[in-house]
C-alpha cells in the first residue's frame, strides 16, 4: 500500500472518529442541559419550602436551604463539565477543518505534480522555438502570396523611365507655350471706367442700407417722443 493510499485510509478513519466523537460530545451536552433544568426546578422548590417554614419550622427551613445548596453545588459542577465538553467539541471541529483543508491542499499539490510531470523547461523551450519557426514560415508564405505575379516589375529600367518622364514633361511645356502665343489680346477698359464699374455696384447698396437704418432710427425716436 502506497503512502498516499495509507494516508487516505487514515484520513477516512480520522474523519469517522472525529464525527463520532463530536456526536457523542453533543449528546452528553444535551443530557447535561436537561440535568441543569431539573436541578434549577429542584432549587426553586427548596427555596419555596424554606420560605414557607422560615417562621413556623426553622429546622425544616434549614434543611430545605441545605438541600438547595447541594443542588447549587451540583449545578456548578455541571456548568464546569459543560464548558469542558464545549471546548473539546470546538477543538475537534477545528482539527477536523484543518484536516479537510490539508486534504484539499494535498489534492491540489498532486494535481500540479501530475500536470508538470510531462513538462520541463527544455520541452517548453523546444515547443516555443517550434512555434516561432512556424510563425516565421507563415509570414514568409503570406509575403510571397501578396506579391503580384507576372506584372513585369522586375525588368523595368529606372533610367529609361526617367528619360521618358523628362520627354513627357518637355512636351507638356511646349504645348503650354504654343497655347499662350495663340491666345488673343483684348483691350482693357480705361482706368476710370473700370473703377466706376467696379466701385459703383458695391457702393450704392451700402449707402442705401445706411439711409434705411437712419430712417428707422428716426421713426423709432419720433415714436418715443409721441409717447
Amino acid at each position: 500500500m502506497s503512502s498516499w493510499t495509507s494516508w487516505l485510509v487514515g484520513r477516512r478513519d480520522n474523519t469517522h472518529a472525529a464525527r463520532d466523537a463530536i456526536v457523542g460530545l453533543r449528546s452528553q451536552l444535551l443530557m447535561l442541559e436537561k440535568k441543569e433544568e431539573h436541578l434549577n426546578k429542584k432549587i426553586a422548590d427548596e427555596t419555596k419550602k424554606a420560605k414557607a417554614n422560615v417562621t413556623t419550622n426553622k429546622r425544616a427551613a434549614q434543611a430545605a436551604l441545605r438541600q438547595k445548596k447541594a443542588y447549587e453545588n451540583e449545578l456548578d459542577r455541571i456548568a464546569g463539565t459543560r464548558m469542558t465538553l464545549e471546548t473539546q467539541v470546538n477543538a475537534i471541529e477545528s482539527a477536523n477543518m484543518n484536516l479537510e483543508t490539508m486534504t484539499a491542499m494535498r489534492r491540489g499539490a498532486d494535481a500540479l505534480r501530475n500536470i508538470h510531470g510531462s513538462l520541463n523547461i527544455d520541452r517548453v523551450d523546444s515547443t516555443m522555438d517550434s512555434i516561432r519557426e512556424q510563425m516565421d514560415l507563415t509570414n514568409e508564405i503570406s509575403d510571397a502570396i501578396s506579391n503580384p505575379v507576372g506584372m513585369g516589375h522586375d525588368g523595368l529600367d529606372e533610367e529609361e523611365l526617367g528619360r521618358e518622364l523628362e520627354e513627357l514633361e518637355q512636351e507638356e511645356l511646349n504645348e503650354r507655350l504654343v497655347g499662350a502665343e495663340r491666345a488673343p489680346v483684348h483691350s482693357l477698359p480705361s482706368t476710370g471706367v473700370a473703377q466706376q464699374q467696379a466701385a459703383g455696384p458695391s457702393r450704392r447698396p451700402a449707402q442705401q442700407v445706411e439711409e434705411d437704418d437712419d430712417d428707422a432710427e428716426l421713426k423709432a425716436l419720433q415714436a418715443e417722443l409721441a409717447m
